[in-house]
């Protein structure tokens, strides 16, 4: 049973304070310009590999247009926390609307899991092109491919809808102060009057449950990968087909290694300096060393983005 104070208290909690990185005004100002940069920079890095693979007919294949698929999450993924923290950086409230923090959290979470989900169908996609090439062209078709894109993002955004309406119905009691730079499902249980343990569960189970499905998965498409590549007879197959692999899976250690350390345990009201500075490294910063990753060992990527860089130099000229 609740108070009638804790029930009029949450009845008037309409927003939430993110406290982000509490600092001198100073400080707060140049980590604005920083992130503001990292966000441009992001924005154009993966909208560049959107825009190359749509204009090159030669990247029109299952591959690349994972890989498109994946920038274009990326962007998602980044826009959900960057310029809400960047807003708060120079805000004096650090305010955010009860309703915008549930919302970013839905974002947050869909695009993570959906991510999840297409790393695994892009090692799926290697492992056909590389261990099944004479099968490859009739089962990754485009129409299957896109189904397959589609199924993976339609699971992404439908996996927190009932967990996170769950969380937004029950009673917050205050403070409305929340340790970090994004709406985080402990923070956010540790601000509700009641103690819900099935809800807090199910928000440490559903990402578990897209790394236990997906990584595993990854392991063994690649597993079966290399052990293919190793028998190829020409040194610069081999070569070919690890360059394209290994970019992959930097990109999978990156995401996977980072996420496991975060949501694998269940979740708790106090974070720390150093898993708010994790957050911000999968959050921010891998998104922008992807699309590196997968362009720079990647012949085909870098000519259709220097298509892309002379066509943006006489645009302007008509």
């Amino acid at each position: 049973m609740f108070s009638l104070a804790a029930t009029s208290a949450s009845s008037l909690l309409t927003e939430f304070i993110l406290l982000s990185f509490p600092c001198p005004r100073d400080m707060q100002i140049l980590l604005f310009a920083v992130f503001s940069l990292t966000y441009v920079l992001t924005l154009m890095e993966n909208g560049s590999i959107i825009w190359a693979v749509r204009l090159d007919h030669q990247l029109h294949t299952p591959m690349y247009i994972l890989l498109a698929n994946f920038s274009f999450l990326e962007i998602c993924y980044v826009s959900a926390t960057v310029p809400n923290m960047l807003a708060n950086f120079l805000s004096e409230t650090k305010t955010i609307s009860f309703a915008a923090c549930f919302l970013q959290f839905y974002f947050f979470f869909s695009t993570g899991v959906s991510e999840a989900s297409i790393l695994s169908l892009m090692a799926f996609d290697r492992y056909l092109g590389i261990c099944q090439p004479l099968h490859y062209p009739t089962i990754m078709t485009g129409c299957f491919c896109n189904k397959l894109v589609l199924f993976c993002w339609v699971t992404g955004f439908l996996c927190f809808p009932i967990p996170i309406y769950l969380l937004s119905q029950l009673p917050f009691c205050g403070p409305n102060v929340i340790d970090h730079f994004v709406c985080d499902p402990g923070p956010l249980m540790a601000l509700t009057c009641i103690h819900a343990p099935g809800i807090e569960l199910s928000f440490s189970i559903m990402p578990s449950l897209a790394i236990f499905l997906t990584f595993p998965f990854i392991l063994g498409s690649y597993t079966l990968v290399f052990r293919a590549v190793l028998r190829v007879p020409s040194a610069a197959g081999r070569k070919k087909a690890f360059s394209t692999c290994g970019s992959h899976l930097t990109v999978v250690s990156l995401f996977f290694g980072i996420v496991l350390f975060m949501y694998i345990t269940p979740t708790s009201g106090h974070v720390t300096t150093t898993q708010k500075i994790v957050t911000l490294f999968y959050s921010v910063c891998t998104p922008l060393v992807n699309p590196l990753i997968y362009s720079l060992r990647n012949k085909e990527m870098k000519n259709a983005l220097r298509k892309v860089q002379r066509r943006m130099k006489i645009l302007p000229s008509k």
